[in-house]
């Protein structure tokens, strides 16, 4: 399994990439793991625009999920086309979110683009991909996930505040993918995001092999952050970067 981050960027693109999107491969299946703003881009260099299998999304916040809007015109006028509707698996009303951009749209809108397919907690199989959702403490309606294929793991927090359910998809992950999206301070609102403590104190609970921070806002200091999971969790850890990739 590989991962490449395509974006990391938390709640609006920063000056060295796009906001949130991952994408994992195995057996030469190809899975998006949320589609960000301006993630597009990367996708394009990484595996060209027809280069993708299925779409999961994390939650519908605009940095998770936004460029699938983009994506749908790059899709329904290719001149490969006509394509095969793309599997979307996301939270209740992916559809609805991504229509809402129109002016107009009928009830079978992006319909001809994705397949939309709505999540659940538990688990699934998408392509070689055995994917187990939980939900997280977010604002909304969001998911975080474990992802494996073959002995090896990957497991994505998403969007979320400290949550029991991320502590058990992640025990003895090989990678936990964890958003930081704050410095610690007590004036933090609860069950919204994580600081760098509480990632890695996430990390230290489940025992992961390696923590990577993402969704790193671009106005965070990414040395404190690394400093604070540092503080709490004696593994590897590496700041998320646009083209990092992780063979697993």
């Amino acid at each position: 399994m590989q991962l490449t981050i395509l974006g990391c960027s938390g709640t609006f693109p920063g000056p060295l990439g796009p906001c949130s999107s991952y994408l994992l491969e195995a057996d030469g299946f190809r899975l998006l793991l949320d589609v960000g703003n301006g993630s597009l881009g990367p996708l394009q260099a990484r595996v060209g625009l027809l280069g993708v299998d299925a779409v999961l999304l994390s939650h519908l916040h605009g940095d998770h999920c936004l460029d699938l809007i983009a994506y749908s015109y790059a899709r329904r006028y290719h001149p490969e086309g006509p394509l095969t509707p793309l599997p979307v698996y996301g939270p209740k009303d992916t559809q609805k979110r991504l229509c809402d951009a129109f002016e107009e749209w009928p009830p079978d809108a992006l319909c001809d683009v994705y397949e939309f397919r709505d999540l659940a907690p538990g688990r699934r199989a998408i392509g070689p991909f055995s994917v187990v959702a939980e939900r997280v403490s977010h604002p909304i309606e969001a998911f975080a996930f474990r992802i494996t294929a073959g002995d090896r793991s990957v497991t994505y927090s998403g969007d979320t505040g400290s949550s029991e359910n991320l502590d058990k998809l992640a025990v003895d992950t090989d990678l936990l993918l964890c958003e930081a999206s704050w410095h610690d301070s007590p004036r933090n609102p609860p069950g919204v995001h994580m600081s760098g403590r509480e990632a890695g104190e996430t990390a230290a609970r489940a025992a992961a092999r390696h923590l990577v921070l993402t969704h790193i806002v671009p106005w965070a200091d990414p040395p404190a952050l690394l400093q604070e999971a540092t503080g709490a969790f004696e593994g590897p850890i590496t700041i998320a970067q646009p083209g990092l990739v992780f063979d697993l």
